[in-house]
């Protein structure tokens, strides 16, 4: 619920501190925003639009993939890396949030997305999350020094703010694929591969802001039946290049149990001092 993260909050428009109202979130400078009945709360600058927010069709296919437990694993090894509040940058449907709340390791979450039919569920997700559409690309509508632990899962990456909003002793948790990352529908599907410097340009974007603290693998073996394994190549930038006749007469191909392997590498960055 938005209570739970009300001072973990920033206008979006002047940076000043939000507080709850009757069903809105106000500045002192007056700027006002209306929680949607949903239990969400847009927190956009004026210009700012959905831009490649994921569509409801969409967040309905991934909320089914991952309640189905094909990541488990990877929401459990998130869970066992977060503490206190946990901000989820790109979080979807709030699926790792709610699991790190489930687990004791967070004790509020906060959910960030583009897209308002994402955050519809994560407001859902967990009576401890607050989601807010927000555009992980600008400022952060969130105070300064007020978070413990960032989750970033395949989102863009804003080191800056990531390393703005983190409270001392904070640590930031990055989700990358790697290079083993569904290769076994790469060929078949004529998926995109992982870049080979992926590792390499993920340390650029951190140079000066956060430093490695340790990385860990977590291998996943898949079975899949065809509806899912669309699903999951949704979920992956192949998702814009793939025409969808294509990927369905691939899929079709592989049979109806279609043998896959999800392998992520999860990063733990602190801040520079």
């Amino acid at each position: 619920m938005l209570s739970d993260v009300e001072d973990l909050l920033a206008c979006p428009l002047c940076g000043a501190d939000l507080a709850l109202g009757e069903r809105t979130l106000r500045c002192p400078a007056g700027h006002s925003f209306d929680i949607a009945r949903q239990g969400y709360v847009t927190l956009l600058a004026g210009d700012a639009g959905a831009g490649t927010a994921d569509t409801s069709a969409m967040v309905r296919a991934r909320a089914d993939f991952l309640a189905a437990g094909h990541y488990a694993p990877l929401a459990a090894a998130l869970a066992a890396s977060a503490s206190g509040a946990v901000l989820d940058a790109g979080a979807g449907t709030g699926h790792y949030l709610a699991a790190a709340l489930r687990s004791g390791g967070a004790e509020r979450g906060l959910a960030l997305d583009l897209s308002k039919h994402a955050m519809r569920r994560a407001a859902r997700a967990h009576p401890k999350i607050g989601a807010v559409v927000a555009d992980l690309w600008r400022d952060l509508p969130v105070r300064s020094a007020t978070i413990d632990t960032v989750y970033d899962v395949f989102a863009p990456r804003n080191a800056p703010e990531f390393r703005r909003v983190l409270r001392p002793g904070g640590r930031l948790l990055v989700v990358t694929p790697t290079a083993a990352h569904l290769s076994e529908l790469v060929g078949p599907l004529g998926l995109l591969s992982v870049d080979e410097r992926k590792d390499e340009r993920l340390a650029g974007t951190f140079e000066g802001v956060f430093g490695l603290d340790s990385a860990d693998t977590v291998t996943m073996p898949l079975e899949l039946n065809e509806e899912e394994a669309a699903t999951l190549v949704g979920m992956t930038p192949s998702a814009h290049h793939v025409p969808a006749e294509r990927l369905r007469a691939g899929l079709a191909a592989l049979g109806p149990k279609i043998q896959a392997t999800a392998q992520m590498r999860l990063s733990v960055y602190l801040p520079e001092r």
